[in-house]
């Protein structure tokens, strides 16, 4: 609904008298009045007035006009004036139209212990380098999932909001939900799951690959969580939820974040090419401060001055940013904006920062912005590397303004990022052609998305020969207990559905999000099967869609063929089951030949739960897996296939029940556990062998982690 003054909030033609010729003298010069009451005289005296209190949104005593300016959306009841008038609910409407725009908050300021608050100058006011959040346009907002996935209200984060370039101070609110769920135990539970504790003070403020992975991973696993309980919870509308927000600023709060310091040039543990989902996700890594500003600065000491260098910027496309050579980016000042109007940029903080960085010539981190699909909301931040500023000039813009331009190049010798997603995009649009592709789609057609089968190492033509198919094959399902009848869900199951008895079986929740993103790690995932009512897009039936990325078996140097996708992949996205023969487990290990073993895979084995990773239900992080499952992918299999072993892998398997009527099938789903770049590797745990076998069939690893255990079997 429009809150605007609209034609019914305005007083009809000739109401007000524009003849009358007031006495305007400074409001703290008058007295106030107030109405008087039914049967006194207009002489009688202020002071004989009883005062009234009357909200801007009624209800009105009589004598006394509606402050027809107010306007109160989604009511029935409208006065001529067009505002309601209510008897008890003086709040402003039930329903806010849109999330709360990032701008509402600000990333609190880190302390001397590690932990995150206000800082003095953010109190009063002032602004601060890492509390710059200026004008930069904040794109988290993705697709569906995310409108509306957690309640954040002011109070929650800080009492700051801003509008353009002011800064507007504003009371505390508080939302009560009634039956608000613990959000302080909840990421208690968290936090002692991850043994923060083990990472010294040293590691934690300077970080490095482990310690940024593992916060990274504490957040969206927290984050994923919140969105399932609030999601479950249907709140009232009137909220914006923002999970990504919530998560960020209670594991700041606890000081859960690294690389507290600002600093010029690289940032340990994070490498050119990582991407990211969230603004937040910059901030707690240490890459980027500001949680909306597109410019990070820092001062330096210069003689017995400081000035302003830039540290990192962000280019997310609220700007005529011009990014199409992936080595060069001209990149817009900040600002212009002035109570709703655009006007002349001025060289002031990050603008400035800017040009001191220009004559200094140090270097300056760039996070480029994508869509993460054609025609997508939302954006995914990838880290390009380290550019330099090479020259700066103004000129007008589109509304006639003055704006900063600055050239920064990328510094030579770093890895592909952000060039390497051009191609890509090339190869999908057919403009230009993959190199080394031997054969561009090796299933023939059975999945919904090509798989290209590549070599550009050596001159291998494939692997060996075999059939592909799309699922496990099954020569006798498993007999289930008990008869399960299905859900009668006819628009598909969701969240908060309790008499779903599909989600009763997960545990009363709903495990995927409507991206298909995988909200919380179970030890079994029960998934919708055929004899449920539900249709084939409902939401619990997201392994069974088949292939969501653009994948590739590729030729490693020394591991023989590997999977990778072309499309980002996100923490807890689908990737694809394990296809083949379905074997009975007493036979494993009676093949007679090694080759054979390459293409097994053996839900018997013993596998070590990944830090943080666990059913919350299971104190000890052991799969639960209800049948011996072992699958043979040497004659029949699918992509999975090819996925090689490693200590430190970037996907993890979980096993899927779908029951019917009087047989139960297991799939072997792969989901990813970190946010995984275009043309990275992924890889799985094997896992391991019971011990009463002995060490038989134990092979050299090469994964090549700094974790690598020397072998697996």
């Amino acid at each position: 609904m429009d809150q605007g003054l609209g034609s019914e909030s305005i007083p009809p033609p000739g109401s007000i008298d524009r003849s009358r010729i007031l006495d305007v003298r400074p409001l703290r010069c008058l007295a106030p009045l107030f109405p008087n009451q039914s049967g006194m005289s207009s002489a009688s005296t202020p002071q004989s007035t009883p005062f009234v209190c009357v909200p801007p949104t009624g209800p009105f005593p009589i004598g006394v006009q509606p402050f027809y300016p107010f306007l109160v959306p989604n009511d029935s009841q409208q006065t001529p004036y067009g505002v309601p008038n209510q008897a008890a609910n003086f709040s402003f409407g039930n329903e806010i139209p849109a999330p709360v725009p990032l701008n509402s908050f600000r990333t609190p300021t880190p302390q001397a212990n590690g932990g995150m608050g206000r800082s003095k100058r953010a109190s009063k006011g002032r602004r601060s380098g890492s509390l710059g959040m200026e004008d930069d346009s904040y794109s988290d907002y993705q697709s569906d999932q995310y409108t509306g996935e957690f309640g954040v209200n002011s109070a929650d984060l800080d009492d700051a909001s801003y509008s353009g370039k002011r800064k507007v101070r504003g009371r505390k609110r508080r939302v009560n939900h009634g039956d608000d769920l613990d959000v302080e135990s909840l990421v208690n539970g968290f936090l002692t799951s991850f043994k923060f504790e083990e990472f010294d003070e040293f590691r934690r403020a300077n970080g490095d690959t482990e310690v940024v992975a593992t916060i990274l991973l504490a957040y969206d696993l927290f984050r994923r969580r919140l969105t399932q309980l609030e999601e479950a919870k249907d709140l009232t509308s009137g909220v914006a939820r923002r999970p990504d927000l919530k998560a960020g600023a209670l594991l700041m709060t606890k000081g859960v974040r690294t690389n507290n310091a600002k600093r010029v040039g690289r940032v340990p543990g994070v490498e050119v090419g990582d991407i990211f989902f969230f603004r937040m996700e910059l901030c707690i890594a240490g890459l980027h401060f500001p949680s909306m500003a597109g410019i990070d600065y820092m001062s330096v000491k210069i003689t017995m001055d400081e000035e302003p260098v830039a540290v990192s910027i962000v280019s997310s496309g609220g700007y005529d940013d011009e990014g199409e050579d992936g080595d060069v980016l001209i990149y817009s000042g900040q600002g212009g904006l002035k109570d709703g109007q655009m006007s002349d940029q001025k060289l002031e903080r990050g603008n400035l920062a800017l040009e001191k960085s220009l004559h200094r010539a140090n270097e300056v981190r760039v996070i480029r912005g994508v869509r993460e699909f054609p025609g997508a909301t939302g954006k995914i931040y990838v880290y390009d590397g380290l550019y330099k500023i090479q020259e700066s000039w103004t000129e007008k813009n589109r509304s006639g303004c003055n704006v900063f331009k600055y050239k920064l190049v990328r510094v030579p010798g770093q890895p592909e990022a952000f060039t390497l997603w051009k191609s890509i995009q090339q190869w999908k649009d057919g403009t230009s052609r993959r190199p080394g592709v031997i054969l561009p789609d090796l299933t023939s057609g059975a999945e919904s998305h090509p798989v290209s089968l590549v070599n550009d190492v050596d001159d291998e033509k494939g692997p060996a020969y075999f059939t592909y198919v799309s699922s496990p094959i099954y020569s006798k399902p498993f007999a289930t207990p008990k008869p399960f009848l299905g859900c009668h869900c006819m628009g598909g199951c969701q969240p908060g559905g309790t008499n779903c008895p599909c989600n009763q079986k997960n545990g009363g929740y709903l495990l995927y999000s409507s991206l298909g993103v995988l909200l919380a790690h179970k030890s079994l995932i029960h998934e919708c099967g055929s004899t449920c009512a539900c249709p084939p897009n409902c939401r619990n039936r997201v392994s069974q869609a088949g292939l969501k990325v653009r994948l590739e078996v590729f030729k490693t140097k020394n591991r023989g063929w590997g999977l990778r996708s072309w499309d980002p992949i996100r923490t807890g996205g689908f990737i694809c089951e394990y296809a083949g023969d379905v074997v009975d487990a007493s036979t494993v290990g009676d093949f007679g030949n090694e080759n054979e073993d390459n293409y097994i895979f053996d839900a018997t084995r013993s596998y070590e739960p990944l830090v943080g990773i666990q059913d919350e239900d299971d104190s000890n992080g052991s799969r639960k897996v209800p049948f011996p499952l072992v699958i043979s992918a040497k004659n029949n299999g699918n992509v999975a296939r090819f996925m090689n072993h490693s200590c430190s892998p970037n996907v993890i398997w979980l096993p899927v029940l779908r029951e019917s009527d009087n047989d139960s099938q297991l799939h072997i789903a792969f989901f990813a556990i970190r946010h995984i770049p275009p043309m990275q590797e992924l890889t799985y745990n094997y896992g391991r062998v019971p011990p009463e076998k002995g060490d038989r069939g134990r092979k050299k690893c090469l994964c090549g982690s700094v974790k690598c255990r020397g072998y697996f079997n």
